[in-house]
């Protein structure tokens, strides 16, 4: 296989599609630009996992995060809640506080616009950034906010005590909108929607995790079509830190019961070309917890990070998947030829190169727990 760091849509819908022999050859590219990229070095972020508020005003067919007022499950945490579970992050030797939450709740329940006016919010995001500001004056922890798409004015509004964020763009494919199909009902789902926002970040600087969520009723051409719109955005404002390439599983208590699961097999051949569409430029990632009997296996796809692990909490969104033992996790990396490193919600290249980020209170906290290299601290590490 030819070099491979500057990949064509042509050649990725190709590769998309490997079998066999040529399988193989692409995860060796891929793992060959993972080398010339960051070595032998895979990372891993501590973390707390803070689920704000379940309520969403979208109805993913796969999700089981989401609840209904009414519904017993339904919550959404009190700052006493929240920093709680900070602080026990803290005692843990977690650096990042990670908030996940429904999107835009108050547009589609006015009882929850209430709550929150009587507290003195406007919004959720208005809500979150109190909390993530309360987190970090508290704790100590650095925010990284996951709050689905926002505005501009809202990225702006978070970013000082958030100076990283995130939001999976899942899919471009319009057909998904479509009824029956995965984001039927999901305004926020909409690709337009979700890409504003990636532009967004970019235009404010933002360190920036996206990616692709696979076996939701995408076909194989439209992965490659969705990481291709990344990657327009990542060329505009270099702004994109770290890509994931995320499986579908199947909850019993959601519309997408029976949905078939994608195979290990097919998660890596997804990973490889996305290793390859973003060359040297972006950091790439799978979840180990959502292939837990596989996960040292992805690493052959040229993945260089497994994403936040947390010793403390959940994953909310997956709450049927354990997060590795990071001990395990280190085993696993080690046994594969690498060395598995704890890394800050801000990745080190963007520590050292993004001037903006710096202009964020919180920043002070990265700069404090970074070695030369950008990544923890090795006396900080906790293992």
């Amino acid at each position: 296989m030819r070099d491979l760091h500057n990949l064509t849509r042509d050649e990725a819908y190709a590769l998309i599609h490997a079998d066999g022999g040529a399988l193989e050859e692409l995860f060796d590219a891929a793992a060959e630009v993972r080398r010339q990229r960051t070595g032998r070095i895979i990372t891993y972020s501590r973390k707390v996992f803070i689920p704000l508020t379940n309520l969403c005003r979208d109805v993913c067919a796969y999700c089981t995060f989401v609840r209904t007022p009414g519904d017993p499950r339904a919550h959404t945490m009190t700052p006493e809640e929240v920093l709680a579970v900070a602080e026990a992050g803290r005692r843990a030797g977690c650096k990042e506080a990670l908030f996940s939450l429904g999107e835009r709740p108050e547009l589609r329940y006015p009882e929850y616009q209430s709550w929150l006016t009587e507290r003195g919010y406007q919004s959720t995001i208005d809500y979150l950034a109190a909390m993530c500001r309360l987190v970090f004056e508290e704790t100590g922890l650095v925010p990284h906010a996951n709050p689905g798409s926002m505005t501009l004015a809202e990225i702006q509004q978070l970013k000082a005590f958030s100076p990283s964020m995130g939001m999976m763009l899942e899919s471009t494919s319009p057909r998904l909108l479509r009824p029956g199909q995965a984001h039927h009902a999901c305004p926020d789902k909409v690709p337009a929607v979700r890409l504003h926002t990636l532009e967004a970040a970019g235009e404010c600087g933002v360190p920036f995790t996206t990616g692709i969520l696979i076996g939701i009723g995408e076909t194989l051409d439209e992965r490659v079509d969705a990481l291709f719109a990344i990657q327009a955005v990542h060329e505009r404002y270099g702004h994109i830190q770290e890509v994931i390439v995320q499986n579908f599983r199947a909850k019993a208590d959601t519309r997408f019961a029976q949905w078939p699961e994608p195979e290990p097999l097919d998660l890596m051949r997804t990973a490889a070309v996305a290793r390859l569409i973003f060359g040297l430029q972006v950091n790439v990632q799978i979840p180990p917890n959502l292939t837990p009997d596989h996960y040292g296996a992805l690493l052959r796809s040229g993945i260089n990070d497994w994403g936040g692990i947390s010793p403390v909490t959940l994953d909310h969104i997956n709450p049927e998947k354990a997060w590795p033992e990071v001990g395990r996790l280190k085993q696993v990396t080690e046994l594969a030829g690498f060395e598995l490193r704890e890394r800050l919600s801000v990745y080190p290249e963007h520590l050292r190169e993004n001037s903006t980020l710096w202009q964020a209170p919180s920043a002070s906290r990265l700069g404090g727990l970074a070695d030369a290299a950008g990544l923890v601290r090795r006396e900080q590490e906790c293992w």
